[in-house]
């Protein structure tokens, strides 16, 4: 289950139930069960993706997605909770300024690649950043998602 926060006042609650198709179909094709799992999705703004960029990325600039791998077991529940994924709703804006595309695009494009880095993907090669953009691009082309990904 993906749990919503929405720290930025912006009106984003419709996109929520396309969110959580998306990442049930990305855990279930990755071997994990969609219904024995939580993650954080939290919509915030620039200023506190600064804030966490300084702090753990050492990088004195906004970003617009972070992620933070928990992979901890409820021992009460034995549900898995695998971590946050924390997009920059001004980031979101931004972007879908700079290439023509609705916000809602730009929120989907982010928070599959937030998951993504949850489950291990990264792009600090070539190589990692052709796989991972590789399966951004076969689930947004699933859920009919048009959105051009920046480099």
């Amino acid at each position: 289950m993906i749990h919503f926060q929405n720290k930025s006042g912006k009106h984003f609650q419709p996109v929520y139930p396309q969110l959580r198709k998306i990442h049930t179909t990305v855990l279930h094709d990755h071997g994990i069960d969609p219904t024995n799992i939580q993650i954080s999705l939290i919509l915030t703004t620039d200023q506190e993706l600064e804030g966490l960029n300084a702090a753990y990325r050492k990088i004195n600039a906004p970003t617009d997605v972070l992620s933070f791998l928990a992979d901890e077991i409820d021992p009460e529940s034995g549900i898995r909770y695998l971590g946050d994924i924390v997009i920059s709703l001004d980031q979101v804006k931004k972007q879908s300024e700079e290439l023509g595309d609705s916000e809602k695009n730009i929120l989907i494009l982010l928070a599959i690649h937030g998951l993504l880095h949850l489950l291990g993907y990264d792009h600090d090669t070539n190589l990692e950043k052709d796989k991972m953009w590789k399966e951004q691009s076969k689930y947004l082309a699933e859920f009919k998602v048009k959105v051009k990904i920046p480099d």
